[in-house]
């Protein structure tokens, strides 16, 4: 409780709760600058979702002699009918089995190693290991890809979804152990001091502490890592050969001909194949905002 002596020279009281509603107002008056920014992202951002939403309704013929921003005046599924008859849910399902057997092995190993970088961080070995994770940032992908088609050529895993779960899965390791053991990093040791003493094993603490508190940023690098692998396009075009085995961004070839581009097909298969990742996104969206504003709140 403040007071202050109005003109008149009477004094009055203002309850702390007044000045907090006063600060908040104030903040709230700054923030259409804020807003604005973000309208404007949002438009850029729906702007080619929804042309390839639009696209992918129309014929082939009207799409070249109609305004590219107009919705169809004779919306027809004949893509998707398209897109179906293409084969596109072999090529999605080889685009799931290569993403969660990629996504699924890198998220496990990388939530252990990082714990073990953590909880051993006067263990010399295991500075050398974290120090190698971090050197594999800064490795891209495309300097490695003829080495890594060699590898897989000599272990005769060519032309095999395992050749591309393989080198997915290692391109996966480095930035999720670099998020996870700053997530880990962040949990108090009294609580793993106090489990010890529980007489809890290791194995116990990893996943009856580490897991259930690391959850957010677990959900962060499964999505970010799934995401990067279903539309990965350099490793499926170098290590597979057969049509069976294409991914759902090979697939897009498709409807590339000798003469012409379809893109009203291509729409339509774009639209099909985003729909997991939305799924995707909307069951874990908590949980992925939470592990990505996580270090604005420290």
């Amino acid at each position: 409780m403040t007071t202050t002596i109005d003109v008149t020279g009477t004094p009055t009281h203002r309850a702390p709760q007044d000045r907090q509603t006063s600060r908040r107002s104030g903040l709230l008056k700054k923030n259409w600058i804020g807003g604005s920014f973000g309208w404007i992202w949002l438009v850029i951002v729906m702007v080619p979702i929804y042309w390839i939403v639009i696209t992918s309704f129309k014929t082939q013929a009207n799409y070249f002699v109609t305004n590219t921003f107009a919705p169809p005046s004779h919306p027809t599924l004949d893509n998707y009918k398209t897109v179906v008859d293409s084969g596109v849910f072999r090529y999605f399902l080889n685009s799931v089995i290569v993403t969660l057997g990629a996504t699924v092995p890198a998220v496990l190993i990388s939530f252990t190693a990082a714990y073990a970088i953590v909880r051993g961080a006067g263990n010399r070995g295991l500075r050398w290991m974290n120090n190698l994770f971090l050197m594999g940032l800064a490795i891209p992908l495309q300097a490695v890809v003829i080495p890594i088609y060699l590898m897989i050529i000599r272990l005769k895993l060519y032309d095999s979804l395992l050749a591309i779960i393989l080198p997915s899965m290692a391109f996966a390791i480095p930035l999720s152990v670099l998020v996870l053991s700053n997530f880990i990093r962040d949990v108090p040791r009294e609580l793993f001091e106090s489990m010890h003493i529980d007489g809890a094993t290791e194995w116990g603490i990893v996943w009856r502490l580490a897991f259930p508190l690391t959850r957010p940023a677990l959900v962060t690098v499964t999505i970010y890592n799934g995401l990067t692998i279903w539309n990965g396009f350099l490793l499926p075009l170098v290590l597979t050969q057969s049509t069976d085995k294409r991914t759902v961004p090979l697939a897009l070839v498709n409807f590339e001909g000798s003469f012409g581009v379809n893109f009203p097909a291509i729409a339509a298969s774009v639209t099909l194949t985003t729909l997991p990742i939305v799924l995707l996104y909307a069951i874990g969206r908590r949980q992925l905002l939470s592990g990505l504003t996580a270090g604005f709140s420290k």
